[in-house]
């Protein structure tokens, strides 16, 4: 019977294992399948949020940035933008938007000191990253890999790693993580890992989905 159990175990075992990228191809399947479903019930979405850099080199150093973050999807038209209320545990009002393929960005939050990025528009499968992405807008830009489910915020969500196809975007961002609540099609927490060693984390609480947002959600103040 020892002699038995020695000789199934080790092939027990590599079953097991060799059955994993399959399993894994099936769950990732499945996520993708989930994302095609909600994205087309995506419209728009209110979330706090929380985006911390950390940085290695040359000098270590963090920087938190904290306010609220609007998105909005109809048909094939999108727009995001991101008001900073506190940065770095002091008062701020710088704020980031990206509409019509524009990015517009301000320190101040006022639209007179604005600066306009006109080129912005290739990157905009990537800024609707997590939010509204169907399973085929994230495998058209990604290489993807199913990481298991995890709980965020006693959310329960599916960790994806993807690694950019545009050679472009990889040699800056070589990896993004992302925690997805596959049936809003909306993502808790991203980790961007950079070439230089700095990692960013954003994480999005107080998550609404499909409700009005303000009027002034993609403006400046005057």
């Amino acid at each position: 019977m020892r002699l038995r159990f020695g000789f199934i175990a080790p092939i027990a075992l590599i079953a097991f294992f060799s059955a994993l990228p399959a399993a894994r191809a099936q769950d990732l399947n499945s996520v993708l399948a989930k994302l095609d479903a909600a994205a087309k019930n995506f419209h728009t979405t209110t979330a706090s949020f929380e985006f911390v850099t950390v940085q290695t080199d040359p000098i270590p150093d963090t920087d938190t940035l904290k306010g609220t973050a609007y998105y909005e999807r109809q048909g094939t038209h999108f727009q995001m933008a991101a008001h900073v209320a506190d940065h770095d545990g002091h008062p701020a009002a710088q704020a980031y938007i990206f509409s019509n393929g524009v990015l517009r960005e301000s320190d101040s939050g006022k639209e007179s000191d604005a600066r306009t990025y006109t080129q912005a528009g290739k990157y905009e499968s990537y800024l609707m990253l997590g939010f509204g992405a169907s399973g085929h807008d994230l495998q058209d830009k990604w290489d993807i890999k199913y990481l298991g489910a995890e709980t965020i915020d006693g959310v329960k969500t599916d960790k994806l790693e993807l690694v950019a196809k545009d050679p472009n975007v990889r040699s800056n961002i070589p990896k993004v993580t992302i925690w997805l609540d596959t049936s809003r099609a909306v993502s808790l927490k991203q980790v961007f890992d950079e070439k230089d060693g700095t990692t960013r984390t954003c994480h999005y609480t107080n998550i609404k989905v499909n409700q009005p947002l303000p009027g002034n959600a993609f403006s400046f103040a005057k």
